[in-house]
């Protein structure tokens, strides 16, 4: 069983910036892909960012440029670097870690607001 803790949500302003990190722990053996999704409210949950290992990385075209995923293997942490942030970033963001099936946090609200 693997446990996701993300922090690093609030409000802030359009424009404004915010790092989210993801730190897992329990009995992993090998995690795989970490990333990211968001749902915002009425809308489905969709994926942010992902990356394996190797560092390999994946987007949403809506966060390209402005997002920066990265990880720290040796501490099995994920962080979601978020610049130039939009109304429409308003979401709660999930983690996501795969090892041997996919395990996802709890959440974390992001406000973008004035």
């Amino acid at each position: 069983q693997v446990h996701l803790v993300e922090s690093g949500g609030g409000l802030v302003q359009p424009g404004g910036s915010l790092r989210l990190s993801c730190a897992a722990s329990g009995s992993i053996f090998s995690i795989k892909t970490m990333g990211w999704y968001r749902q915002a409210p009425g809308k489905q949950r969709e994926l942010v960012a992902v990356i394996t290992t190797g560092g390999s990385t994946n987007y949403a075209d809506s966060v390209k440029g402005r997002f920066t995923i990265s990880r720290d293997n040796a501490k099995n942490t994920v962080y979601l670097q978020m610049n130039s942030l939009k109304f429409e970033d308003t979401a709660v963001y999930y983690c996501i870690a795969d090892e041997m099936g996919r395990y996802w946090g709890q959440g974390t609200q992001v406000t973008v607001s004035s």
